[in-house]
């Protein structure tokens, strides 16, 4: 399937219009197991059914040189398509729609092609509890709609729009899905939330530690729709966290330093995220951006503040300086903090809004578009 146009015209997404996604579900494969709810078609990659798989039997994919080997098929492109609305099963997993399994230099690469409805009731059970209100599953619904268009748009590795992580969105096929979840998008079907005319980056994160960020703070360039506003996500659990470091685990993650001395923020947004830190040690100095420093020490934000841990013994001697022997990183929030706070989400939706209301509070000057 051809890249979708960023002017995403109102018919493409309406749920009268099936609109099909291919969703990278596992790549660099040796072997796996895969099988089927219902008997399903084997289809080589000429389109030609080449065996009918029995139902509740799973054999194994294997990867060969130059192609898939599955079900007593060997083709570069084998496929599983169940029939009577079956699932596919996938290692531990069971998926709507069907799966491709492709051979790649890195081994077999499983795609699922699954309608994009159905795509979304399997990912608003991952990303937010499905037993939150309507309305922040309905944001949440609407938000991972307009995600998965704007990157299917730019997608360019030709097997597949999306993949199943936090890279794009978690898709954890009908173990994410929900009667909640379900009804979510059913009654959002094919809204959409535009800029000028174009489906929007709605990007979305756990919560903000009390107000979200401007696009240009984090990334690179001014998003006119990713403006900083004040978060409700005082309630969220990662609202404020704390973490300890010894010295020994700051020279595994940062290596080349030696003991660390002062870990210093050399940069900040308006609102307190990191964007540079110095790092001065006894063997080296090095100047990080805050993203990067936040992925080595796995932290849950760049929205932190650093303190020392003392010597006693040595601090007490004034002719001696004392090292650190740790520190402690104190910080609020959990992700980027750009776009929808869904702890935000849901502090609105328990408040009576509405998701309209919902996502034009965090994402500025945008249109809710509806199918006609």
């Amino acid at each position: 399937m051809g890249c979708l146009s960023l002017f995403v015209s109102l018919s493409a997404i309406s749920p009268a219009i099936a609109l099909e996604l291919r969703v990278a579900l596992l790549t660099g494969q040796d072997k796996l197991v895969v099988g089927s709810s219902t008997p399903a078609k084997v289809v080589n990659g000429q389109g030609t059914s080449v065996g009918t798989l029995p139902a509740l039997e799973g054999f194994f994919a294997q990867s060969t040189p130059g192609a898939v080997t599955y079900f007593g098929q060997r083709a570069w492109q084998l496929s599983v398509e169940p029939s009577a609305g079956g699932f596919v099963y996938i290692k531990d997993r069971w998926y709507r729609g069907q799966v491709r399994l492709v051979t790649t230099a890195q081994g077999i690469a499983v795609i699922n092609e699954i309608d994009l409805e159905d795509y979304l009731a399997g990912v608003i059970g991952k990303e937010m509890p499905r037993t939150w209100p309507q309305e922040a599953l309905k944001a949440q619904a609407v938000a991972a709609r307009s995600f998965a268009l704007y990157r299917r748009s730019k997608q360019k590795n030709p097997l597949y729009d999306l993949v199943n992580t936090t890279k794009d969105q978690v898709y954890g096929g009908i173990e994410g899905e929900a009667e909640s979840t379900r009804s979510a998008v059913r009654t959002t079907a094919g809204q959409i939330l535009a800029y000028q005319g174009q489906v929007i980056e709605a990007l979305f994160h756990a919560n903000s530690g009390g107000h979200t960020e401007n696009s240009e703070q984090v990334f690179s360039g001014v998003i006119p729709y990713l403006r900083g506003v004040p978060d409700f996500d005082q309630t969220a659990p990662n609202f404020q966290w704390s973490i300890d470091f010894s010295q020994a685990q700051l020279k595994e993650q940062l290596p080349g330093l030696g003991n660390i001395l002062t870990m210093t923020p050399q940069e900040t947004t308006a609102h307190g995220r990191v964007k540079m830190i110095k790092l001065v040690g006894d063997q080296g100095t090095k100047i990080m951006k805050g993203r990067e420093f936040r992925q080595k020490l796995k932290l849950k934000s760049t929205l932190f503040q650093v303190a020392p841990h003392s010597d006693l013994m040595a601090s007490q001697s004034p002719s001696v300086p004392g090292k650190p022997t740790g520190f402690t990183i104190q910080g609020r929030g959990h992700g980027h903090g750009l776009g929808m706070s869904q702890w935000g989400a849901l502090a609105l939706a328990q408040q009576g809004k509405t998701y309209q209301q919902i996502l034009q509070h965090y994402y500025q000057n945008t249109t809710l578009q509806k199918p006609q």
